[in-house]
């Protein structure tokens, strides 16, 4: 099981048990009912949602039973997106979701949100450090529902010029299933569905991993304009090119949402330290400024609200995120901003971004030594490097369009390698990088 600020995942009947779920709901019920008191709202509420996993049903009633055992209220949306369930908890201040979102089917998880994000790094330290709540009286628990699909039409419909793009959906059979389809129908726009009947899927969770096959097929035989995966969970897009049929790379998919955010006249980004070299030139060539932040959702989000940030995300995860809108990943407000970007700008950025490019992998390896690797790592790079960035395990800045980072994976047991460069020189650069790291881990394991 890996705890950490993406939430708690693992195999159900395994590592994760109802036990622990009930012990993990507990725990967050300290950070609900701490919150309520905050804004001067006692006792507490949360929303509950969950994705289409075969453990799902059962997780949520269990969370939903722990919280109210500790005095919350709980407001069931039942099946629905992680940003959907975001933008609902505003409204009731805080929110669980089950799902262990791009994982394998056998695995599940619960996802923290707290203030409409999730739990910073400190927060959840303190949540563990807590026990299970048991609360003077009982919570009660209420169906709700939400605007979130009128809410990002509106968004991202105003100003747009665009409204005669056709798009496929492969919602593989997760929680954004009606939900997807709704929203390019409310957006005025013509859409063809795959996978998205609930729980029934021709594909994997992992949109990311999966070769998404139908969805190429769709997108090449019907002229579509693009093709949009999502995964189980709804916060994770992969974008299929109209005209080639092939998935775009995560960079990519997020300089578009980038490119539709500065036409909506944003001007202050914040991406992650893995995110391409690409968008930050992008955003400066049209006087915007970018920050940089350690990886992970909670903590761009973290660095957003820090420096006022209007949009950004995470490269590695193509996780676009308009934390006025939503502070999380957000694979349907993605795919609708780049739906109504217009072809001559989708084409320029597509160009723009080609001329780097980036390899992302992993290497097995326990998480009881990733520390290890990454302590000796600087030394091993440091030759190379014009710059060592040590935050968020290890950045070495080659040259202006070039860096490697290394870190340890907070959601499995291995150790992330990325690298990115000029197109031309980014798989020597990675195979040199990995091959570095593998003898550092057979060293110390």
């Amino acid at each position: 099981m890996k705890v950490s600020i993406s939430g708690v995942r693992g195999i159900y009947g395994s590592d994760l048990n109802l036990h622990e779920v009930a012990r993990f709901a507990g725990m967050f019920a300290n950070v609900v009912v701490a919150a309520a008191a905050a804004a001067a709202k006692p006792g507490g509420k949360c929303i509950v949602a969950r994705d289409t996993r075969p453990s799902g049903r059962i997780m949520s009633q269990v969370a939903a039973a722990s919280l109210m055992s500790a005095g919350v209220d709980v407001y069931n949306l039942g099946v629905a997106p992680t940003p959907a369930a975001f933008r609902e908890a505003r409204r009731y201040g805080a929110g669980i979701i089950i799902t262990a979102s791009h994982n394998p089917l056998e695995w599940n998880g619960l996802k923290f949100i707290v203030e409409g994000r999730g739990l910073f790094e400190k927060e959840l330290a303190q949540m563990l450090a807590s026990g299970p709540r048991i609360g003077e009286q009982p919570g009660k628990e209420y169906a709700t529902s939400t605007t979130y699909v009128d809410d990002v039409a509106s968004l991202v419909v105003a100003g747009s010029n665009n409204n005669n793009t056709k798009v496929g959906i492969d919602c593989g059979g997760g929680a954004a299933c009606g939900y997807a389809e709704l929203l390019f129908k409310k957006m005025g726009m013509q859409f063809s569905s795959i996978n998205g009947i609930a729980g029934v899927s021709s594909r994997g969770p992992d949109p990311t991993a999966d070769e998404l096959a139908d969805l190429r097929s769709l997108v090449l035989s019907g002229k579509l304009d693009h093709g949009f995966a999502l995964d189980l969970d709804g916060d994770r897009l992969v974008v299929v090119s109209g005209a080639t049929g092939e998935k775009l790379n995560p960079d990519a998919t997020l300089l578009l949402c980038v490119a539709r955010a500065a036409e909506m006249g944003a001007k202050s980004y914040v991406v992650s330290i893995d995110t391409s070299v690409a968008i930050e030139k992008y955003v400066q060539e049209r006087g915007g400024r970018v920050t940089h932040s350690k990886v992970g959702e909670a903590n761009v989000v973290d660095k957003m609200l820090e420096v006022g940030a209007e949009a950004g995300g995470e490269g590695s995860s193509a996780g676009f995120i308009m934390p006025r809108f939503n502070m999380c990943r957000d694979g349907l407000l993605a795919a609708a901003t780049i739906a109504t970007l217009d072809r001559k700008t989708i084409s320029d950025c597509l160009a723009f971004a080609s001329q780097f490019a980036q390899v992302r992998s992993k290497i097995a390896a326990d998480s009881a030594v990733h520390q290890k690797v990454i302590d000796m790592l600087p030394d091993q790079l440091k030759a190379e490097s014009s710059q060592l960035i040590t935050g968020d395990g290890v950045k070495a800045i080659i040259d202006d369009d070039s860096w490697v980072l290394v870190r340890p994976s907070n959601t499995e047991h291995a150790i992330r390698v990325s690298v990115e460069s000029r197109a031309d020189r980014a798989q020597a650069l990675y195979k040199k990088m990995s091959e570095k790291v593998q003898r550092v881990y057979e060293a110390v394991r």
